[in-house]
């Protein structure tokens, strides 16, 4: 375990991997604090675990989540810990997809983390340590047909994250920017009721637990990117050195 601190916050922690880095730091001993905006997904995420602390926050809204943030510091203390997992996945071709729900994902996915960022790093900056682990995706690494907005939303966490950490060098923060490929969460039914590119079938699905564990190895290693297995390290280098080879075999695969 590489989380050396006491106090944990997980937006997105009504479900999927938000609800398994909840379960795994209440198992170690910690205090989490979970923000959902579902309440039924927070309670079942803390049913059977008395260290997990629930509040029903919706993270597009910047008030309500500083609010909630201040909340959690005077009932359980500094927050040591923060995961950025909030996101929603509808996928579909770009003028087909409603502009409201690219709009929507765009505020969850990316403003979310706006918003938290500012309610959670000045204190962890202020005290000289804490660990700020983000989600984006490999999805916002390699682009590929039917997840336009939804890579959109990822490739704007990556690149927030990025500079991010690079203004806060030495602060004593560590910082992870995390990039799965295809994994075994809830999160992959919005995408499937929508429209679900061939693409991501071809690689292997990842369990959630190896995720979370890279993110502790990285962590460790003082590494920023964390891209959780092989076929995401090798995703990451084509998509760097030969990005019109992917885009070919993206266009074989889907089939236009």
């Amino acid at each position: 375990m590489a989380f050396h601190g006491k106090v944990a916050l997980i937006t997105g922690g009504g479900s999927g991997m938000g609800r398994l880095a909840a379960r795994n730091l209440a198992a170690e001993g910690k205090d989490v604090a979970i923000f959902d905006i579902s309440a039924d997904g927070l309670a079942e995420t803390a049913t059977g675990h008395a260290g997990i602390h629930h509040w029903v926050v919706d993270i597009t809204d910047g008030e309500a989540v500083s609010k909630a943030v201040a909340e959690v510091e005077s009932t359980l203390g500094p927050i040591d810990r923060l995961y950025n997992c909030a996101a929603i996945m509808p996928f579909g071709k770009l003028l087909e997809q409603d502009a409201a729900v690219m709009k929507k994902m765009m505020d969850i996915n990316y403003g979310g983390l706006v918003n938290i960022t500012k309610a959670v790093l000045p204190g962890m900056i202020a005290r000289g340590q804490g660990d700020f682990i983000s989600f984006a995706s490999m999805a916002g690494i390699l682009p590929t047909m039917l997840t336009g907005g939804y890579s959109a939303t990822k490739a704007a966490v990556a690149f927030f994250t990025e500079v991010l950490y690079h203004e806060h060098l030495n602060s004593g923060v560590r910082f992870a920017c995390v990039c799965p490929p295809t994994t075994n969460t809830p999160l992959l039914e919005q995408g499937k009721a929508t429209a679900w590119p061939k693409m991501l079938d071809q690689g292997t699905m990842l369990d959630p637990q190896d995720v979370l564990n890279a993110i502790d190895i990285h962590l460790e290693k003082g590494k920023f990117w964390v891209f959780p297995n092989r076929d995401s390290r090798i995703g990451a280098l084509i998509r760097r050195f030969a990005p019109g080879l992917l885009w070919k075999q993206i266009h074989q695969v889907e089939g236009f």
